[in-house]
């Protein structure tokens, strides 16, 4: 190995010369350049979604940051240096009387060469070059929130949240980042549709307005006269020539003794903690290990990514290593696309300088890719390394051929075995990864056209060394020749209809679990072949009508909930005998809106006749979706959802307590609004094609929610100041447990609009009363309270409860028609 000097590295298929790399940068910490180049390289992928395509200035410290006593000056770089590499992306950018060429931090690689020439801090705006190199409109908001003289990083927690308040009632939920200074930036996504010009004001007044709100804590005015003990909210960030440190970019200042600050994202829960400190490097990297990421689902609109360049996307390090003229690989030009199909993948047999056999999955658009140096594994408990190589298009699924001896993985390329793949998990972060799939591959494969179940292990922090093992869990094609090449004969009969064929088999004990969907957002639902439906807010169930007639219905975990909701025996008149189907139990208040608290009373019952009695005021419903097993058609798992929706909705007939909704149609925006209308808590979006996983979490069913909403009651409220000195500056909340009891659920200050503040100020000034009606108010809260009869209810949007059973940043909603508490 080199010295620890200089030596020459590869960083995504680009050759890098790192020198004196055991220089100390931050004497405080004693942490060396190499240190720093590690750590780029280690948030790499967490960095650069924010950072990509947008002009980098570089603050550069090339002899360290000095120390406290005795700091270095650093230097702004717009400029590219003449001595980057070649390979480093670029992009001029005319400004009003000259204009200057950036780097874009698009790849670890470009990371890696800016900790060796001592690029510390990364600054970049709020918006991104197109594929013409033209700036775009902002697709972020930044408020910079800096403590002026006597103020700290605690009132800038403080002054987040009034902040969150007002993005959230602008559907524009925003995420913390520690500044690695003194500060805190809020940043919430836009989707591209607004100028700088008219960001910019925006930000304004929302600084202004909470100026207005808090004028002893918040300042909008630069002057530094004005910010004694308060907290600027710069919101100058917003215009289009300003930058902001990007997130996971380290601080040019001497740090803690254990490392350099980070602009750390941060999660609303860590802003509550009273300790709340800056993050050092080796922290940060905990946190990235752990898979902690809170700006990971940070995304402006989905066709964000359609403006970006085409300097960078999945496909370059792939296009980087390769010559089109050269090589007779697959070498395509466009970026790649999701396919509507199911996934596919192949294993290559691969005779260049070793043996070895690449395994490719199917993921966004692209083959993810590892070398097996040993072959693939036919028998079960196996493992072998598998490493992990870049990107390869769809479209080398169906090579085989020769690539030239001088050419990169030069050698014979033939098809061992290819198919497609089902995706039980995908977990990857830096530093820990995890892929657990089963591969249906073609009869004639190496696969012997037995469907098998793998997962890949990520060994090493770079994310370059797998281990790849044979589950035990094996399909149940593969049950009784778990060891074999080759599919064990078995027995089945079989039925034809519709032109389908499926398999007999006998009537499932004990019932399965269900399948279960993965969190997701809107983004993920790509292409054609989706069938949405309504999420409802319920349990879980797992119905059966067996052969004699007997109903019986089962939770997720197996527990028998047939005695617990007796009305449900009515499935026995909506489906035949025979049939196993999947579902969710609700309760419905008066509104006919799912109510959980409502199932929860219903469910902890156990008396036969608390059950009787609950029972008429709070029926239940079981909403079906699925089918999983009929007399008629035998074991239906294996077939598309698709043909189980059509079989489902063709045997079973709605009733009074047991119904099959429908689709919520074909548009994800309509289906999102039409959700909403109903007031059921959000969607679920169910591949057309994909089989029944029982008892799995699959990528197939991507489950969407909506916001959280709450029922309260107002208890009082709190003196208003500025242009609130007349009604209030927020209402004090109660709600009621499922005991029926009153108790304290916070406070809300936002969403008010100027004719609800003066006519419910007026309203309650009716039911004014001396004493709170709850006990558990905190002194923060009740010591200027004005205190009222809680006989007025309305609606709140909010992001949790607390441990307490307090909102989380609640908004105001509205008053509900009905004033029963």
């Amino acid at each position: 190995m080199a010295s620890k000097r200089q030596q020459t590295v590869t960083v995504g298929g680009h050759k890098l010369r790192l020198s004196n790399l055991d220089k100390v940068l931050f004497p405080a910490s004693g942490t060396t350049k190499g240190e720093v180049v590690h750590y780029l390289q280690t948030v790499a992928d967490a960095m650069l979604p924010h950072t990509r395509n947008r002009p980098a200035t570089r603050k550069r410290w090339p002899d360290g940051v000095g120390t406290v006593d005795k700091p270095h000056e650093p230097f702004f770089r717009k400029n590219l240096e003449d001595s980057a590499p070649a390979w480093v992306p670029r992009q001029e950018l005319e400004h009003s009387d000259h204009s200057n060429t950036y780097p874009l931090a698009n790849e670890p690689a470009v990371l890696a060469w800016f900790g060796q020439v001592g690029a510390l801090e990364i600054h970049v705006p709020q918006w991104r070059f197109n594929r013409k190199g033209e700036p775009q409109n902002p697709d972020r908001l930044v408020l910079d929130l800096d403590p002026g003289p006597g103020a700290d990083l605690a009132d800038c927690a403080q002054v987040a949240r009034w902040c969150r308040e007002i993005l959230d009632e602008m559907n524009l939920p925003s995420v913390p980042v520690t500044s690695g200074s003194k500060g805190i930036h809020l940043y919430a996504a836009l989707n591209g549709s607004y100028t700088s010009e008219q960001v910019s004001p925006v930000a304004h007044e929302l600084a202004k307005a909470l100026e207005a709100d808090h004028p002893d804590a918040v300042v909008s005015d630069m002057k530094k006269s004005l910010r004694q003990g308060k907290v600027l909210i710069d919101w100058s960030q917003n215009n289009r020539n300003k930058t902001t440190i990007a997130p996971y970019s380290l601080r040019g200042r001497p740090g803690s003794s254990e490392g350099p600050y980070v602009a750390a994202p941060r999660t609303w829960e860590e802003l509550e903690d009273p300790d709340l400190a800056q993050l050092d490097m080796h922290q940060v990297m905990d946190r990235i290990a752990e898979g902690t990421d809170p700006l990971a689902d940070f995304t402006a609109d989905d066709d964000a990514a359609d403006a970006l360049p085409e300097t960078q996307d999945a496909l370059s390090t792939y296009r980087s290593m390769r010559d089109a003229a050269n090589t007779p690989e697959p070498v395509p030009s466009d970026s790649p696309a999701s396919r509507s199909e199911d996934p596919i993948f192949v294993i290559q047999e691969h005779h260049a300088t070793a043996l070895h056999y690449d395994t490719r999955l199917e993921r966004n658009g692209v083959l993810v890719s590892w070398a097996v140096p040993k072959g693939p594994l036919l028998e079960v408990g196996q493992q072998r390394l598998a490493v992990m190589t870049e990107d390869h298009p769809i479209e080398y699924a169906e090579f085989e051929g020769t690539i030239p001896k001088n050419e990169y993985g030069g050698g014979e390329v033939t098809i061992w075995d290819t198919g497609t793949v089902e995706i039980e998990k995908w977990e990857q972060a830096e530093g820990s990864g995890k892929v657990v799939f089963v591969l249906h591959g073609a009869p004639e494969g190496g696969l012997g056209g037995v469907p098998r179940r793998y997962a890949l292990v990520q060994t090493d922090e770079a994310g370059k060394n797998w281990l790849i093992r044979m589950t035990k869990d094996q399909p149940k094609a593969q049950k009784s020749s778990q060891t074999s090449s080759t599919p064990a004969k078995k027995s089945t009969k079989s039925s034809e209809k519709n032109g389908k064929t499926t398999k007999k088999s006998a009537f499932p004990d004990p019932l399965p679990s269900p399948m279960l969907a993965s969190p997701g957002k809107p983004s993920d639902i790509r292409g054609k072949g989706w069938i949405l439906e309504g999420k409802w807010d319920g349990y879980r169930a797992i119905a059966a009508v067996h052969a004699d007639g007997r109903v019986e219905i089962r939770s997720r975990n197996g527990k028998d909930f047939t005695q617990t909701f007796p009305e449900l025996s009515e499935i026995a008149n909506i489906i035949p005998a025979g049939t196993v189907v999947d579902g969710e139990i609700v309760a419905l208040n008066s509104g006919s809106r799912p109510d959980f608290g409502l199932l929860q009373r219903r469910g902890k019952l156990t008396k036969a006749k608390e059950i009787e009695q609950t029972a008429k005021k709070i029926p239940v419903h079981l909403m079906l979706f699925d089918v999983l097993h009929t007399a008629e058609h035998g074991d239906l798992t294996d077939e598309p959802y698709a043909r189980r929706r059509k079989i489902l909705e063709e045997l079973a007939e709605s009733g009074k307590h047991v119904q099959v909704p429908g689709d919520l149609g074909d548009s994800l925006d309509e289906a999102m609004d039409v959700s909403l209308e109903l007031k059921i808590e959000g969607l679920v979006a169910k591949r057309a094609g994909s089989p029944y996983r029982a008892g799995r979490r699959s990528e197939d069913w991507v489950k969407l929610k909506h916001e959280s909403h709450a029922d309260v009651v107002i208890i009082g409220w709190r003196q208003g100041k500025g242009g609130r000195a007349k009604t209030f500056g927020s209402l004090l909340l109660g709600m009621t447990d499922d005991d029926g009891d009153l108790h304290y659920a916070g406070r809300v200050g936002t969403g008010f609009s100027d004719v609800e503040l003066t006519d419910l100020r007026a309203e309650l000034e009716k039911l004014v009363r001396k004493t709170s009606p709850v006990d558990d108010v905190p002194a923060e809260d009740s010591a200027d309270a004005t205190w009222v009869t809680p006989k007025v209810t309305a609606e709140v949007r909010h992001s949790g409860v607390t441990r307490e059973n307090r909102l989380r940043h609640p908004t105001w909603r509205g008053i509900r028609t009905s004033n029963e508490p």
